[in-house]
């Protein structure tokens, strides 16, 4: 019998870790090469993973709703039809995955850090020697930062767990006041829900989006009475054809696709000594299942006609609430789009997908009184809103992208226009 390691793998473009939700498997169980062992969060997808070996599974060393940096070894098996080569090897093997990762010289504690572990306190001087991991051994993870940084830590007080220091100079006297009550005391009546994984992993990288990225706004109303006409007069035919809605979204997602043919740059993503602006132009689209929200990608959105669009909107929405959408459905988006004006929103502020440089929110088309060569009208009107990171873009070329939206959305989609 050989000894072979498992490891976390990577699940999506940019993913650099993963959470351990659920181990389907426990030490002396028997799996075939690709069943499943273990189902995993990331900030991009939820996904089982599949043994890569026929065996038994020998130790596991991920517990679950532990944070695993990717390439980080989860489990050894004990691999079946594989010819023994040396017994001392496979001895050295076996004890090299149980190796803890800490060790202790010169009673100092020597800790292998992530490279996001190291980033993070890096940028913002947490002293990692003072920290209490969570993780497997006590290793510290992102997951650990991140909940210090929600509450406003600047260094950890020596032989103290979780004692932060907060920076007086950054907190008003309302916000000081307000955070030393005692948030976590019940009251008769009150409910404590948990809090799921997946939820977990959403406010984790909605987190890291905020604390990374520079967010700047900007918005533009847009006069979407043509493209109401249009579709109103397209969509009980096209149901009936086609099996599923001609909705608004699709008419805005063509339109963001035009406009980014036009003005590249905003399909672009920071990635720290440089910028990649992307050839290929895949809309991400915000999808809410449950109590979780996905955010599955359309790609080449630039390729495809209104139909078309409509039938792939419709597609990853029905995956989504399904439960069937799968880790390439969610991989390679290059720009956000979301339509918040499905709740009845009329402005918003998004949080950009990271690593994307752009989120633009279609809020919710409302009528209202207009002036119109000194006429009042009452027109259908649309706010687009639009969160950028300002490392990449600046307000010149997203002035200009929004005002080439306005004019596709005011001009192009006039009644009698083909989406086809």
């Amino acid at each position: 019998m050989k000894i072979q390691q498992m490891k976390m793998p990577q699940l999506g473009e940019s993913v650099t870790e993963g959470t351990i939700s659920k181990w389907l498997v426990r030490p002396g169980d028997h799996v075939n090469k690709y069943d499943s062992i273990a189902e995993v969060m990331t900030d991009k997808v939820t996904a089982e993973i599949p043994s890569s070996f026929t065996g038994k599974i020998l130790e596991i060393f991920a517990k679950e709703n532990e944070t695993m940096v990717v390439g980080e070894v989860i489990c050894a098996i004990e691999v079946e039809n594989v010819s023994e080569k040396k017994a001392d090897s496979d001895q050295q093997l076996v004890e090299s995955v149980k190796t803890i990762e800490t060790t202790t010289s010169s009673n100092h504690l020597k800790t292998r850090y992530s490279p996001a572990v190291l980033k993070i306190s890096q940028e913002n001087g947490i002293d990692l020697t003072k920290v209490k991991g969570s993780g497997r051994d006590g290793r510290i993870t992102r997951k650990d930062l991140v909940k210090l940084l929600e509450k406003g830590v600047n260094k950890i007080e020596e032989n103290q767990e979780f004692a932060p220091t907060v920076i007086a100079s950054k907190q008003d006297p309302a916000e000081k006041t307000f955070s030393s009550i005692e948030t976590s005391v019940h009251s008769v009546g009150d409910i404590e829900i948990p809090i799921t994984g997946i939820r977990k992993t959403i406010a984790a990288n909605m987190v890291k989006s905020k604390h990374e990225v520079p967010h700047a706004w900007m918005m533009v109303e847009v006069d979407a009475t043509n493209l109401v006409k249009n579709r109103d007069s397209l969509k009980a035919e096209f149901k009936q054809k086609e099996g599923y809605n001609l909705t608004y979204f699709a008419f805005f997602i063509k339109a963001v696709s035009q406009a980014l043919t036009e003005f590249p740059e905003m399909n672009s993503m920071w990635a720290g000594d440089k910028i990649i602006q992307k050839k290929d132009i895949n809309i991400s689209i915000a999808v809410a299942a449950s109590n979780a929200l996905f955010v599955p990608v359309i790609k080449h959105a630039d390729e495809k006609s209104i139909k078309g669009l409509a039938r792939e909107v419709h597609e990853l929405a029905q995956k989504t609430r399904t439960g069937k959408l799968k880790p390439e459905d969610m991989q390679n988006g290059t720009f956000t789009v979301n339509n918040t004006g499905a709740f009845g929103s009329i402005q918003s502020m998004g949080i950009i997908n990271h690593p994307q440089a752009a989120i633009l929110q279609v809020e919710s088309i409302v009528k209202r009184p207009v002036i119109i060569d000194d006429m009042i009208a009452v027109r259908n009107m649309v706010s687009l809103c639009l969160s950028i990171d300002h490392r990449v873009l600046d307000g010149l070329v997203c002035g200009k992208f929004l005002a080439r939206i306005k004019e596709i959305i005011e001009t192009a989609f006039q009644e009698g226009a083909t989406i086809y």
